[in-house]
């Protein structure tokens, strides 16, 4: 990457809810955004999974455990293992990073 990119292009570009686009690559690590609207489906990831709030507001939704309730700045870690959902009541947007392997829908 020799230029900068835009998060507000990035978001803009989003096909729609739940579909995550990487941005960029950093020690083997990827840096996506994805728009969040309603519910997704409860999976979880054998890594960890950081949420950041970018706009908006979102909650994780963690089996047996408190939710999790994110606005923008805010930034939560999935601890690997751990059953989780996100919810967006309206539309928002969240940057994630997780290993270039991780599935979307987990393990």
């Amino acid at each position: 990457m020799e230029t900068p990119t835009s998060i507000t292009d990035a978001i803009a570009a989003l096909p729609g809810p739940w579909s995550p686009r990487d941005l960029a690559t950093a020690n083997g690590a990827v840096v996506r955004i994805a728009r969040l609207e309603g519910i997704f489906e409860w999976h979880h990831h054998d890594e960890d999974e950081l949420f950041l709030c970018w706009d908006g507001e979102f909650r994780v939704e963690l089996r047996d455990r408190t939710s999790v309730h994110l606005r923008r700045g805010d930034l939560f870690v999935v601890p690997a293992g751990v059953e989780h959902r996100p919810v967006a009541d309206e539309t928002a947007h969240a940057i994630l990073l997780e290993r270039p392997e991780t599935l979307q829908y987990g393990n």
